[in-house]
């Protein structure tokens, strides 16, 4: 017998080779129906693989993140089904799932494919998995597989079974098809109801330049026709609020191909918008004490050879700077943590300094690839919220905490009240990656894992996902459509402090080691813009707005009480600017309406005469006529 726990602590007992299907079957026929995968002792499996030890278990469906990519990894293997029926010869490459659905890279020769071929594609897809063919894990030694390809002449299979080792290759089958593949896959293809081919892109060959460029086929899938509907609405409100098309629309920022790609230029309105997000964390962390430094864009080789980056970022940065002098070499900083670890050094620090806490809204530099450049998101030249505090070791509990209540502060006074903490944990299996000894390392995911737990906090814990110096709590945040994105970060770092040999005198007169925690609520200022657009569609928080109201004169005789309320409302801390040209009011309204400004103050005979303005909310229409004063009262309590 094994002893099996499940999710909510309890503990079944069954016969060694249970499957997980079976399992879900012994608690409830509707669960068995909606099990697609397994995670047995942090690894996910087939649902029909059996368990031959003591094991926790998670059965898996199409709600969990994993139940999802392994019916997106299935779908994969049915598309190249369908392309091998429709495309005879067709050689694949790799069909991964992603994010939203999955991809298969494909060969197709002479012939070409576009997104009208997509429907038969499609057809061909449901026609295959109504036959419900089972997906059949079988083992394979290396010799049969590179004899199996061989023979079906496909290079690329031939090419990844070079990195892999004898008895580690598995081939799975469903119907007609087979493909070398580690899983896990659903059941059988029965489950596979709704499919829809999304996009077709040329991608080089395992991402090298100098491969052949293949075709890069996606597509989505769902259990019920339902859920694509829904999807594919979803898909269309994402488009309509894209925070490259708002960021034009409300003229925020703007990219030149003069300036380079992924270096963003902020305009008047979108600088306002920025600096009163700036402005804001400002006053919170000087509240909390910390003290606000400035350091240089770039530094010297040395400074990032100490650090560490040179070696872990070098290929993600732009390349060193000469200057006249023989042999010296600058960088465009890709952190910001080498120079403050070089203010905590610079002069003798005694344990009754500490903590000290340095923040700076700092920009940084990195070289990533045009492909994946994406607006504000993903940039070459960032500002990070940065602060790093130093601490002692008895100290470290008590400033995570605050720096965790800090950061939950900032993202839920922005509207981002859901969201996942994720530890993120170095790989154990894969430790060359990271810097810093075995015993660092468990003191810093120690201090995380225990300071979370203190607060109660919601966490989730992923391995191979810390920085290279130091494990990490990511915050996983929704926004409106339910995307989720990683913004606000904390770290814990013991190895910067060794590398940098920084110290400070103790209570015993002798030195020690600080601790050192990074810390940016926002991530970086491009990103989390780009994200808060697109969470509220470009109708940002009232405090926020570059203009918080525009006075709409009826005619240009009333331009002159437009200018004298504009100069009352600036006396009261109120933003906003009179639109004074020479339309009718109608196209005044749709323009603000279009341009999302908050609050539109219409002003007329009968509102000059009474000294009084008209409001109109945006997107909700009218709200009544009022004094300046009553005004003001009326826009504190949408504060």
């Amino acid at each position: 017998m094994i002893n099996i726990t499940l999710p909510d602590g309890s503990v079944r007992s069954y016969d060694k080779g249970t499957t997980s299907h079976e399992i879900a079957l012994s608690i409830s026929e509707g669960l068995a129906r909606n099990v697609i995968a397994a995670k047995v002792n942090g690894e996910v499996i087939d649902s029909n693989r059996p368990i031959t030890q003591d094991a926790d278990l998670q059965l898996l469906t199409f709600r969990d993140k994993d139940g999802k990519s392994t019916f997106w990894h299935s779908s994969a293997h049915l598309m190249a089904e369908a392309l091998e029926a429709l495309y005879p010869g067709v050689k694949l490459g790799i069909g991964p799932s992603i994010e939203n659905g999955f991809y298969y890279d494909i060969d197709l020769g002479d012939r070409t494919l576009s997104s009208t071929d997509f429907p038969k594609i499609e057809q061909k897809m449901l026609e295959l998995a109504r036959e419900k063919n089972e997906y059949i894990r079988k083992e394979v030694s290396k010799a049969d597989a590179i004899a199996y390809f061989k023979e079906k002449g496909d290079e690329y299979k031939l090419e990844l079974l070079e990195d892999l080792e004898d008895g580690s290759i598995t081939f799975y089958e469903q119907g007609g098809f087979v493909d070398l593949c580690r899983g896990p896959h659903i059941p059988n293809t029965g489950s596979i109801k709704a499919v829809k081919m999304m996009k077709v892109a040329g991608a080089y060959w395992r991402g090298d330049e100098n491969k052949k460029q293949l075709t890069r086929v996606y597509g989505v899938s769902f259990p019920k026709a339902k859920e694509l509907k829904e999807h594919l609405a979803l898909l269309e409100e994402a488009k309509k609020r894209d925070h490259r098309k708002l960021g034009k629309e409300l003229e925020l920022f703007m990219f030149s191909e003069k300036v380079g790609a992924g270096l963003p230029i902020w305009l008047p309105k979108g600088t306002a918008l920025r600096t009163r997000l700036e402005n804001f964390l400002k006053e919170e962390q000087i509240k909390r004490g910390y003290q606000p430094v400035i350091t240089p864009h770039l530094g010297k080789k040395e400074l990032y050879m100490t650090s560490g980056h040179w070696d872990k970022y070098g290929e993600d940065s732009f390349q060193p700077i000469h200057t006249p002098r023989e042999g010296e070499l600058f960088l465009l900083k890709p952190m910001n943590c080498p120079h403050h670890c070089e203010i905590f050094g610079h002069k003798p620090r005694s344990y009754k300094d500490l903590p000290v806490r340095i923040a700076e809204f700092g920009t940084v530099y990195r070289y990533e690839q045009t492909g994946e450049l994406h607006g504000l998101t993903r940039v070459r030249g960032f500002t990070q919220d940065d602060a790093h505090l130093f601490c002692m070791p008895e100290q470290l509990k008590e400033e995570f905490l605050g720096v965790l209540e800090l950061t939950t502060y900032v993202l839920e006074k922005l509207g981002f009240s859901d969201y996942t903490a994720q530890i993120s944990l170095r790989d154990p299996e894969n430790k060359e990656k990271y810097i810093g000894s075995d015993e660092i390392w468990e003191q810093a995911e120690s201090a995380i894992i225990e300071a979370t737990k203190e607060v109660g906090l919601e966490t989730v814990t992923e391995l191979g996902e810390a920085a290279f110096y130091g494990p990490k709590l990511d915050f996983m945040v929704k926004d409106a459509l339910g995307r989720s994105w990683q913004l606000g970060t904390i770290q814990v770092d013991y190895n910067l402090p060794e590398r940098f040999e920084l110290e400070y005198i103790g209570a015993d007169n002798a030195p020690h080691r600080p601790v050192m925690i990074h810390r940016a609520p926002f991530g970086s200022m491009e990103r989390f813009i780009g994200v808060l657009t697109e969470h509220c569609g470009g109708k940002f928080p009232l405090w926020l707005q570059p203009e918080q109201y525009v006075i709409l004169p009826i005619s240009e005789k009333f331009n002159g009480y437009a200018r004298e309320l504009k100069n009352q409302l600036a006396a009261k801390d109120i933003r906003g600017f009179v639109d004074e040209r020479n339309e009718k009011i109608g196209r005044k309204i749709r323009d603000a309406e279009v341009k999302k400004v908050p609050l539109m103050l219409i002003v007329g005979e009968k509102e000059a005469a009474e000294g009084k303005v008209s409001i109109r909310k945006q997107g909700e229409g009218d709200v009544g006529s009022m004094t300046i004063d009553e005004f003001e009262t009326y826009f504190k309590q949408l504060l």
